[in-house]
């Protein structure tokens, strides 16, 4: 490979696409306005948002429009003692209007309303939760296609350090101070650098394109991506995370508005059990050609009680009493996941800033580890297995610190994440 190669390497990694570079700020936005996964928990939010209307209905009047054409076989007629007289025509038209309004159900109609909109307040958490979600996805791809393009950058370079190696080797080789053994060998150590660039580029090219896909991108488009230098979590402390978690986390959130939907669904169940007053008024016009008022208007005032429905009420009462004492219980055990996800992202965290302190020298020292041993081979005083140690103790220590760099910005996205954390306003400031 010649240099002008690795010039190219350079501008690929460096330029890979026309334009600016994108932010992470301007990705987030993205997703979060046009991500497939937050769209699906909007349209669930519409859905709950009806059922709250739906709820609120038995408050709002009922009306109905009716007409029927009536056939008798018998022609209706009274009987006053031996005279009788008809009632009505044996074929008649009937039609009307009535309204039939719900005066007072002891808090049925109510319970329910509330119930729909804890619903609704459970979906439109769900719905920050989906955004939060695609944020932190997109945030993982983020950092994952900024290592793979430094593992690019390593590869590239371990591929000039081995054509030095073989330069060194012809040199002394064509000197006659060491034998074809040592050329070959760099051939063949120059060779599997180049398969190690293949598979890094191929990985660069399929963490670009999930990129891509996130953002509702062709595959294929290329990307161009800034560095991140900012730390949201720098500072907070375990207990401190532990106490923004439970105030914060939308799991416990969405919990939270199910247990009080289902509290009020129950206590709509138990309002069958008392009465409900109405009103119903309307218009009827029959054709009746004995009647002296054809055309009549109504108002009834009633009251209906369910005295049996079969056990039905009961059981949906106990049921409802159930699901709730079910729901209370899975919201003490999913505190303590929720705990257990944040203390595991922190001690992930801390540990990839330990790796990076412990980075910081090896580079360092691996370059001038491989410097020292290139002036030894070539003085005659070192042999070629040195030098090609030396070059994979640089390539190890660069991969390792480049990792640990990332991977301390995925675990402190992922401690955001666990706390419950806006991430589109903690990376957007």
């Amino acid at each position: 490979m010649k240099r002008w190669v690795f010039f190219l390497f350079l501008s690929m990694v460096l330029f890979p696409g026309q334009g600016r570079a994108l932010t992470l700020e301007e990705g987030l936005k993205i997703v979060a306005d046009t991500g497939r996964d937050v769209k699906i928990a909007r349209s669930d939010e519409d859905v709950a948002r009806s059922s709250v209307s739906l709820a609120r209905s038995p408050w709002l009047p009922s009306v109905d429009l009716y007409g029927n054409e009536t056939w008798l076989r018998y022609q209706p007629e009274a009987k006053f003692g031996t005279l009788i007289a008809p009632m009505s025509q044996d074929k008649f038209l009937t039609y009307g209007v009535r309204a039939t309004q719900v005066l007072y159900d002891f808090g049925k109609t109510s319970s329910s309303i509330d119930a729909a909109k804890y619903g609704l307040k459970a979906r439109e958490i769900e719905t920050i939760r989906a955004k939060n979600r695609s944020a932190l996805e997109f945030i993982i791809a983020y950092y994952d296609l900024l290592e793979a393009e430094k593992m690019l950058q390593v590869a590239g370079e371990d591929v000039q350090r081995y054509e030095a190696h073989k330069t060194d080797a012809e040199v002394r080789y064509n000197a006659g101070v060491v034998t074809k053994n040592e050329v070959l060998e760099a051939d063949v150590t120059l060779a599997d650098s180049h398969q190690r660039y293949l598979t890094a580029d191929n990985l660069r090219s399929l963490r670009a394109s999930r990129v891509n896909s996130l953002l509702l991108r062709p595959l294929n488009d290329a990307v161009q991506l800034e560095e991140v230098k900012k730390s949201p979590s720098a500072g907070i402390t375990l207990e401190q995370a532990w106490t923004a978690a439970e105030a914060e986390s939308p799991e416990l959130k969405v919990i939270d508005a199910g247990i009080q939907a289902k509290g009020e669904s129950v206590k709509a169940v138990q309002a069958e059990y008392l009465p409900t007053l109405f009103l119903t008024g309307g218009y009827q016009y029959q054709e009746n050609e004995f009647q002296v008022y054809p055309r009549n208007w109504s108002l009834i005032a009633g009251v209906n009680i369910n005295l049996w429905s079969g056990g039905a009420t009961g059981s949906r009462a106990s049921m409802g009493k159930g699901e709730l004492l079910s729901l209370r219980l899975t919201r003490d055990k999913l505190l303590d996941a929720v705990r257990l996800d944040v203390k595991s992202a922190y001690l992930d965290l801390q540990s990839s800033m330990q790796k990076i302190d412990v980075m910081k020298t090896s580079v360092a020292s691996a370059e001038e580890n491989l410097r020292l041993q290139r002036l030894r081979y070539q003085e005659g005083v070192g042999t070629a297995i040195e030098v090609l140690d030396a070059v994979t103790l640089l390539s190890t220590a660069e991969t390792n610190s480049w990792r640990a760099l990332y991977g301390s910005e995925r675990a402190e996205a992922g401690l955001l994440y666990s706390m419950g954390r806006d991430l589109m306003s903690e990376y957007g400031k």
